[in-house]
């Protein structure tokens, strides 16, 4: 038997952190749990330059915001990386990988670390309607298993 909390709660985590360090005064900060979040911006003044691991150029750019990103393969529990750690909530067995990997950004980690894992469970189309119901949120990446 195998558990990760990798679903939400590396976000929910990121998020108390954050709230903990503003309630103490600080402004400018990045918490990274596995998620991030940012509170203000990097020490240059400029957003926090966040790379994805999905074969992108650009940095994602992040102040007074959070980035989770998620990957039904990102932890394995098998020697041959098949048995992914997300669930699919219709079968309770482990998801089939249809992402390698897929990023969003939100206000708080909790809900872009929710949307990631979700979204993973997802077809392109499905993804578009779920982030449609989220406003706040921004789908920044989707790498498809192929993408290195």
């Amino acid at each position: 038997m195998a558990l990760t909390l990798n679903g939400v709660a590396q976000g929910v985590i990121a998020d108390r952190v954050a709230d903990l360090l503003a309630a103490e005064g600080l402004t400018d900060i990045l918490v990274n749990t596995g998620e991030f979040r940012a509170l203000g911006s990097h020490p240059d003044g400029l957003p926090w330059p966040l790379r994805l691991d999905d074969g992108a150029a650009t940095p994602v750019p992040l102040r007074d915001r959070a980035l989770a990103s998620s990957g039904a393969l990102g932890t394995t529990f098998d020697t041959e990386g098949r048995v992914g750690h997300i669930l699919d909530p219709r079968t309770g067995r482990p998801a089939a990988p249809r992402w390698r990997l897929v990023s969003v950004t939100a206000p708080r980690a909790g809900l872009a670390d929710a949307l990631s894992t979700a979204a993973c469970l997802l077809d392109a189309e499905g993804i578009e309607t779920l982030m449609a119901g989220f406003p706040a949120a921004r789908l920044v990446g989707r790498a498809n298993l192929t993408d290195t």
